[in-house]
């Protein structure tokens, strides 16, 4: 039985514990600094950054829970509109040495007015600087296998919406190869929010193991300075997403957030290059940069 926002928070907590943990042991040599902020209308987080290390030059594992006067973006006009809220969350990017080896990304969230309206939301992508497509295969089975424990027709419908919610649009491109993406999950008679709860755990739960088997299939494969300027150029296709599309990076910033907190998701180093056009291994990823790819 699920008893209070205060046991979300805390499960929350302990999957950014676990996560920490994990990477740590993965990369062998850097550590997480925590770095605890305060909110001035209310609550706080702990964000934790990586960087510099064997496997990853920059990664953030936050958990945040806020809380205060709604935003005027949540009024819109409306004055029946929630005069509070409250929301807490895990949020994950993480940024490897290797552009072999893939940028992932997750999300975790709860949020409540005060009308007594709930939900969660939440979602994990693939972004490859070079497709493999078998490691998506894997990923996408993966989740959909987690997936079906709660709905079977959840991992098709949350595909979509993630094909539909990570592209670029003014690139006509995908942010990598996708995953899942759901939002507003408010309690049915079918599915209580209890069982929403459990779901929300068991993606977070995911993130380990299935992004653990992707570090190790490519972290000890060659590259040279070719593939580090394609990293470069695909790391600021994400650094246009995060900061032109992202709902994370404005809810963060519309509701006062903390700034360095939120802009974490950013790349340490990323490039532009006018007209660029590339060939090759670069045009074969850039040609799978699409949706509606079945990937199971």
């Amino acid at each position: 039985m699920l008893n209070s926002k205060t046991e979300i928070a805390g499960a929350f907590r302990l999957i950014q514990d676990k996560i920490c943990t994990a990477l740590e042991a993965i990369d062998g040599n850097a550590k997480f600094e925590e770095d605890p902020w305060q909110r001035p209308g209310g609550g706080g987080g702990r964000t934790r950054v990586i960087q510099n290390g064997n496997v990853f030059e920059k990664g953030g594992v936050n958990f945040s829970e806020v809380f205060g006067p709604a935003p005027e973006f949540m009024k819109d006009g409306n004055e029946n509109a929630p005069k509070t809220f409250y929301a807490t969350g895990v949020s994950i990017v993480i940024h490897p040495v290797s552009p072999m080896v893939p940028i992932i990304h997750m999300n975790i969230r709860y949020l409540e007015l005060n009308d007594n309206s709930c939900w969660f939301g939440g979602g994990i992508d693939l972004t490859p600087v070079y497709i493999v497509e078998d490691d998506a295969r894997f990923f996408h089975q993966y989740l959909k296998t987690v997936c079906d424990k709660f709905n079977s027709g959840y991992y098709n419908e949350y595909k979509k919406w993630a094909d539909d919610y990570f592209f670029i649009r003014h690139r006509n491109e995908t942010r990598g190869v996708g995953g899942i993406f759901f939002d507003h999950l408010k309690p049915t008679d079918d599915m209580p929010l209890e069982k929403i709860f459990e779901f929300v755990k068991a993606i977070g739960d995911s993130f380990v193991p299935v992004y653990s088997e992707i570090v190790s299939r490519n972290r000890l494969k060659k590259y040279g300075e070719n593939e580090k300027q394609w990293q470069q150029i695909r790391r600021g296709r994400y650094a246009e997403f995060n900061l032109v599309y992202d709902r994370g990076t404005k809810f963060g910033l519309e509701t006062d957030g903390r700034t360095e907190s939120i802009l974490m998701s950013l790349p340490p180093l990323a490039s532009w290059k006018y007209n660029l056009i590339p060939t090759g291994e670069e045009l074969k990823t850039q040609q799978l940069l699409r949706k509606g790819i079945n990937r199971v």
